[in-house]
């Protein structure tokens, strides 16, 4: 039975993540849509704008990593990077122009950037000395997110105001700050540095290869919630229907991850990957062919495969094919080239395919790209020793 404080905790972090990706829900989705609509951006520009958070991630990501390794006061940084974050978001909105809402979204982004991998450490750390599950605490993450777009897409189709965003966004990052009260202080000691750790992981093939296939797999995955607003909209949706699909999308990821260490301990982790990929794949190719929007909002509940269990699946390989004493270094990798590297092309590549072709068309890019990115964990498959069904934790 675990010890009361443990447990409260526990309840602390579900906290954290559910009001931490409230406000990314908050936000992302609509962003496109905002910059659009109430700011008179074409595409590209959009493109460069979004893909600017995730591309400072790569390059300002590991700076935080190293003032954590440094100060060992995770959480004190934590707090700073939200609180920054939720300042700068309340005034986003009254900026005008291209290039001062690139440097506005830059801003933010500095400090947006820090607390995910942050947060990460910190409950992993926690989840692995006392018995708990990471799915149990990122599902409350997909929650606040379906929550969030829910709530976002009816408030902003009532008010014909999309500056609510930013509001939500900054607000969610403010109730953060009350759950980080109860938040460990410390992760994992450091025993390598990040350049040691790095010349050892260039060396792990299999690894390297799972990097490309996580690039070409989950980037379509983090631009779909910057263009998937967009998407609805061309098929005849409304802002409340864009609110409902990411309600049924994001929602759908909470019980997946729930039961995402089951299910991978069942099928073996490569195997998961591989179904959750492939039904990324089957639904890009299918917006590609212009369904109607009943048939996109029947679509996004098959996101719970495709997310609920990636996500967990893949931070599990990530530290299976990385030598134990460089698993911090492995997985602080993986986030700047999926979430960081992947996120930016891909979130850039769509805004001017979107120009140039349509937003179907993007969605036919992104089913293409997700294909090979299969093969690749099929060629990972066969350089490792992980059987299909083995139980990894």
């Amino acid at each position: 039975m675990s010890h009361p404080s443990v447990e409260r905790t526990y309840r602390f972090i579900q906290m954290f993540y559910f009001f931490t990706f409230f406000s990314f829900g908050a936000l992302f989705p609509l962003l496109s849509v905002f910059l659009e609509e109430e700011k008179g951006l074409n595409h590209t520009q959009i493109g460069i704008v979004i893909a600017a958070l995730p591309l400072v991630t790569i390059f300002i990501q590991p700076i935080w990593g190293m003032i954590s390794d440094y100060t060992r006061r995770p959480k004190k940084l934590l707090m700073i990077a939200a609180l920054a974050a939720s300042i700068l978001g309340w005034f986003y909105p009254v900026l005008q122009v291209f290039p001062v809402l690139l440097i506005g979204i830059i801003s933010i982004a500095i400090f947006q950037s820090g607390i995910v991998p942050l947060s990460d450490s910190l409950s992993l750390n926690f989840v692995q000395k006392n018995g708990k599950e990471y799915g149990n605490i990122r599902l409350w993450g997909a929650v606040g997110f379906a929550v969030s777009v829910f709530i976002l897409g009816r408030v902003t189709e009532a008010t014909g105001s999309l500056d609510w965003i930013f509001y939500f966004f900054s607000s969610g990052l403010l109730l953060c700050l009350i759950a980080l009260l109860q938040f460990p202080k410390r992760a994992d000691e450091v025993t390598v540095s990040f350049r040691a750790g790095l010349k050892v992981l260039v060396r792990q093939k299999p690894f390297l290869l799972f990097l490309v296939s996580n690039f070409l797999i989950f980037g379509p995955v983090l631009a779909n919630n910057y263009y998937f607003g967009t998407f609805i909209l061309s098929v005849g949706g409304t802002l409340s229907g864009v609110g409902i699909a990411f309600l049924l999308a994001a929602g759908s990821e909470a019980p997946f991850m729930k039961f995402s260490q089951q299910v991978i301990n069942r099928f073996g982790v490569l195997s998961v990957i591989m179904i959750s990929a492939f039904v990324s794949c089957v639904r890009w190719f299918l917006y590609f062919f212009e369904p109607s929007s009943e048939v996109v909002y029947a679509t996004t509940i098959v996101q719970g495969i495709s997310v609920g269990l990636y996500i967990p699946a893949a931070l599990i390989l990530v530290r299976e094919l990385a030598p134990d004493n460089v698993r911090a270094t492995a997985v602080g990798l993986y986030s700047a080239v999926g979430n960081g590297l992947g996120n930016a092309f891909f979130t850039f590549i769509g805004g001017v395919l979107i120009d140039l072709w349509s937003v179907t068309g993007m969605y036919g890019f992104f089913a293409g790209m997700t294909f090979i990115g299969i093969l690749l964990v099929m060629a990972v498959s066969r350089w490792t020793n992980l059987s299909s069904k083995e139980e990894v934790a």
